[in-house]
């Protein structure tokens, strides 16, 4: 079973050359995705698979979808994923 299907994820461009850590271009891209409503409450992939989608680590995702969480842009909840 494929849980990971009805996942949305805006085009992200990161740049390792960029003095501003990947982490939190990941998060701006994601929180400006949401405050555009390009997101609208859709579930964001895990960790594990955006990670090696991007060609980052996961403790990469993990820093993003924290501080973005901090922010109260998104929440993870146990078994109904990240939105």
């Amino acid at each position: 079973m494929n849980r990971q299907r009805n996942l949305t994820l805006p085009s992200i461009a990161l740049d390792r050359a960029s003095p501003i850590a990947v982490y939190r271009q990941l998060a701006r891209q994601l929180a400006d995705a949401i405050r555009r409503g390009t997101l609208d409450g859709a579930r964001l992939p895990s960790t594990r698979v955006l990670a090696p989608l991007l060609g980052i680590s996961r403790n990469t995702v993990l820093a993003a979808y924290d501080e973005l969480a901090a922010s109260g842009l998104i929440e993870a909840r146990r078994g109904s994923g990240t939105r």
